[in-house]
């Protein structure tokens, strides 16, 4: 019967960082906002919140959605940034009532190129619907794509009702669903999230300044998304880049429902600012090191190495990373055959006072093959004696 065993890496042996017994979470500044999350991406760590899972009209932070979903269309190759897309009557109908614009019409065929700019740096809503079209045939089964996406995140407090973000019943998102949204898109797609740190477009010799106004009073600040209707409020998903000695560190801020343009911006920088200055982020292994070695059980081999898929970031309050525990927990005995990242074990930071910091899956580093037929047979042995 397979059982679980754990063990400490001790200071000695594989890894050891501190912290105090005691270790106070930081207090987060006040900010004014119906809603707000603070992540940091490297740790992958939530540092604060207020009301991060109540549903809210996302306005066009639900093109952060739309983004992504034509993304995913641009990577599996069904849509090319050259390509020209016609624009539907029903694209250019989105100009009553006033909203954000690119400015196309029926006679245009843009590319798939200038549409994402205007609907990223514009937040243009016939630029949105556009592209959805381009992607889905229509935008009804453009907004099937996003509401599976949003399933397939488990995003509980999420529905889309559209491809822009304007008012509607039922449509709606929270600042932890918007987070992850925001924080895949980030992930998934590195070579478009450089369409959020551009800080104007032209098109048609219409010019027109990003709305995100972080873009021009922090250079660490390189996206995302802002959003106003009346039922929302004003909101900003903002993300910023900032060097540290250990390496980038990226926190991503969620703010619903503020005051004013301004009051989005500045409780956003709050947010941020504290992130980076409250906290620490410790790198305690590198991607594909090995963080423990352990014996296996009729394999090719008697040992396989056991890592993290990734670098192994935690965040702890500053002045507090000098003494974390980890404790490798894994299935036990591991038998072959093993394939390389397969899940077998968890990574486990805590304090010295036992308060959780981070769970990290532990995958095996090296492909593990059975052994031949008598070293399986003499292992089963060994296990039987065990």
């Amino acid at each position: 019967m397979k059982r679980l065993i754990a063990f400490v890496l001790a200071a000695a042996g594989a890894f050891s960082v501190h912290v105090h017994v005691h270790a106070q979470v930081p207090q987060p500044p006040e900010i004014a906002a119906r809603s707000f999350l603070l992540l940091d991406m490297t740790a992958n760590k939530v540092l604060t919140e207020r009301d991060a899972d109540t549903p809210n009209d996302p306005a066009s932070l639900t093109k952060l959605m739309t983004a992504y979903v034509v993304f995913g269309a641009l990577r599996d190759k069904r849509l090319t940034l050259d390509q020209t897309l016609t624009i539907s009557k029903r694209a250019w109908d989105e100009r009553k009532g006033d909203p954000s614009l690119m400015f196309i019409d029926t006679t245009m065929t843009p590319k798939v190129d200038e549409l994402l700019r205007g609907m990223i740096i514009q937040s243009g809503n016939d630029a949105s619907v556009a592209l959805a079209e381009g992607v889905g045939g229509t935008v009804e089964q453009f907004v099937a794509m996003m509401n599976r996406q949003a399933q397939a995140w488990g995003l509980k407090n999420t529905e889309f009702k559209n491809v822009t973000g304007m008012t509607e019943p039922g449509h709606r998102s929270s600042a932890r669903d918007l987070s992850i949204i925001g924080s895949n898109l980030i992930r998934d797609f590195p070579e478009f999230y450089a369409y959020y740190s551009q800080r104007d477009f032209t098109f048609n010799k219409i010019r027109q300044d990003n709305r995100n106004l972080l873009l021009r009073r922090d250079p660490s600040v390189d996206g995302m998304k802002t959003g106003y209707t009346e039922a929302a409020g004003y909101c900003l998903v903002a993300s910023a880049q900032r060097e540290f000695p250990n390496g980038k560190r990226r926190l991503l801020s969620v703010v619903m429902g503020t005051a004013s343009k301004e009051a989005r911006a500045s409780e956003s920088q709050k947010l941020l600012n504290w992130g980076y200055s409250a906290f620490d982020a410790v790198r305690l292994f590198e991607g594909g090191q090995a963080i423990s070695t352990v014996p296996v059980w009729k394999g090719a081999v008697r040992e396989a190495k056991l890592g993290a898929a990734g670098p192994v970031f935690v965040a702890v309050p500053r002045g507090e990373g000098a003494k974390l525990q980890t404790k490798v927990e894994r299935t036990d005995p591991l038998v072959a055959p093993l394939s390389k990242g397969q899940r077998v074990g968890t990574l486990k930071v805590t304090t010295t006072g036992g308060v959780a910091v981070a769970e990290v899956p532990l995958v095996v580093q090296d492909e593990v093959p059975m052994a031949g037929i008598f070293g399986r047979a003499w292992d089963a042995i060994r296990l039987w004696i065990k």
